[in-house]
């Protein structure tokens, strides 16, 4: 394998291959976001009658924008996983002698990540369908509510990544999830950022999440809003984490001598 692209699709095809032959590993990032829609998309429908509660895409639309920003996150935080679950049996260690372009590694687990997600988004958008949601955007408007998710997911993968490069241990799956847990929950879930009061709307105004979750809601919806900031977010959280992920790279190459 001599150049990168050669690397990360050799990679990418490699784990999606174990995924498919091993359902309990592909299972938990599918049916997590589909029981957090299921529960919040019924449950708490009822938040939609507060006052102040502006959204013409009804409580449905409202939440399946979270629950699919939750879903490419969280898809990408597994994918870490695999990467810890490779140093553990030796394969990564092997990968890093075999290979003479490693950064393809991270561009192989980020592919595979990406294509676990896009089977999820498949899967809870039909559901979400069936479940009635109003879509009120157009072709661009619903490509571009993707694409904040899709760079959430490489967020997410690249975030984990360099936790598992760091550590080469699947101890390290808590300190890979729960962060990522709580950005999210620290944003405006259930209700709007302006229906947030105290301490919650502080944090959730500083959290570049909102941005990319108040974007993809308006792209559902059909009336798109901080466009510009959102997709400046989702490029920074990237970009961010990209160089996190490839400095721990570099600490498993010395690692592996």
């Amino acid at each position: 394998m001599t150049s990168r692209r050669q690397v990360a699709l050799a990679l990418a095809y490699r784990q999606m291959t174990v995924l498919i032959k091993n359902p309990a590993l592909f299972l938990p990032p599918m049916l997590f976001p589909l029981m957090s829609f299921l529960a919040f998309a019924g449950g708490l429908s009822r938040l939609s009658h507060v006052p102040g509660f502006r959204y013409e895409g009804g409580y449905t639309s409202f939440v399946f924008v979270f629950v699919l920003l939750q879903s490419a996150a969280f898809s990408g935080v597994f994918m870490g996983f695999n990467v810890a679950r490779d140093f553990e049996t030796g394969f990564a260690r092997r990968l890093l002698i075999a290979v003479s372009h490693r950064s393809g590694l991270i561009l192989g687990y980020a592919l595979s990540a990406l294509l676990r997600w896009a089977t999820v988004a498949i899967v809870l958008t039909i559901v979400a369908v069936i479940a009635q949601m109003k879509i009120g955007g157009n072709g661009i408007d619903i490509v571009g509510m993707y694409t904040l998710a899709a760079f959430l997911n490489f967020a997410g993968v690249l975030w984990a990544s360099g936790i598992a490069l760091r550590l080469r241990s699947t101890q390290g799956a808590p300190l890979m999830q729960t962060p990522v847990f709580l950005a999210l929950f620290l944003s405006p879930v259930y209700v709007p950022l302006d229906l947030l009061k105290g301490w919650i709307h502080n944090v959730a105004t500083a959290n570049p999440i909102t941005y990319l979750l108040e974007a993809g809601r308006g792209f559902l919806s059909g009336n798109p809003v901080q466009v510009l900031l959102a997709f400046a977010c989702g490029l920074g959280l990237a970009a961010f984490f990209g160089i996190w992920a490839f400095r721990g790279l570099r600490r498993a190459e010395r690692a592996a001598g």
